[in-house]
């Protein structure tokens, strides 16, 4: 690990995934629970630890506030993702998609915890900063994957992150489940298509590819209603618009060569026993490879 303080390495989107380690750990803990991922307590912990130690640098135990904050406020919708983001993995799977590639893994666990009806390669990428925390507390707990498992430290904005990924040993003619928790959400514009673009050059027929959509700046609204919340994911300046695929994505995918679907979040999440907090027009595009 770095020798930077831990809540150092722990800024800004890695951060903002130890929050949503917070939300898996206390969803695994209720009794109608809809996942169980016994690895989320120990990443709150690590996490909990460095921010109010001593020796912490200033700050950061109200920093600590504002991540338990924000999650407590992102609980409801972000532990529904979880399980769909844990059904479509098992579907796709169970569809011939024998890779599984996480855009922004996060803390999640996938590699760990899910029953996979297939053997499955899973590609976790993300930030160089998320693997430095994340792989030693996994060392630590002892945890083995139930799956071929390949970890991918690269930033998603980066020109080489395909190769990045192709030296992991991931094989572009196999059909492939892409999960996207960062570019169709939170890149600038065209650094969110041109990395499409480039995931689209990587997948065979029959890949999918499955990103959350969200009203314009919805994310940007939570954030400044938690007090700290700003602490832990300093909100962009500019337009909110101006991020992700934008208006007419499911268009623009289509003439890449994909066929898209929408489904409205509470559509997808009816049979889950969970009250959904309105948010129109929120959703998730599924989109498979032609």
């Amino acid at each position: 690990m770095s020798a930077a303080p831990l809540p150092e390495i722990l800024s800004g989107p890695p951060l903002t995934a130890v929050g949503v380690a917070v939300v898996r750990a206390a969803e695994t803990r209720r009794p109608d629970r809809l996942y169980a991922d016994p690895l989320a307590q120990a990443f709150v912990d690590a996490a909990e630890r460095a921010h109010l130690a001593p020796t912490a640098p200033p700050g950061a135990a109200e920093t600590w506030a504002g991540v338990l904050a924000l999650a407590e406020a992102m609980r409801a919708t972000r532990t529904l993702g979880v399980r769909l983001a844990d059904d479509g993995l098992l579907a796709a799977a169970e569809a011939g998609c024998t890779q599984a590639v996480l855009l922004g893994a996060g803390l999640d666990t996938h590699a760990f915890r899910l029953e996979w009806p297939v053997p499955v390669h899973v590609f976790e990428a993300d930030l160089p900063q998320l693997f430095a925390f994340k792989e030693p507390v996994l060392a630590a707990q002892g945890a083995e994957p139930v799956c071929a498992r390949s970890v991918v430290p690269v930033d998603l904005r980066a020109e080489d992150w395909p190769g990045a990924l192709l030296d992991a040993g991931f094989r572009p003619e196999l059909p492939t489940a892409w999960v996207d928790q960062v570019i169709a959400t939170t890149l600038p514009r065209d650094e969110a298509r041109r990395a499409v673009r480039r995931l689209t050059a990587l997948s065979a027929p029959g890949s999918r590819y499955g990103y959350p959509v969200l009203p314009p700046g919805s994310f940007a609204r939570t954030v400044r209603a938690v007090p700290g919340a700003e602490r832990v994911f300093p909100v962009p300046e500019g337009d909110p618009g101006s991020r992700g695929l934008g208006a007419g994505d499911r268009a623009w995918l289509e003439g890449l060569g994909w066929s898209t679907a929408f489904r409205e979040i509470s559509d997808l999440t009816a049979g889950y026993g969970r009250e959904v907090p309105a948010s129109p027009g929120a959703g998730m595009v599924a989109a498979v490879r032609l």
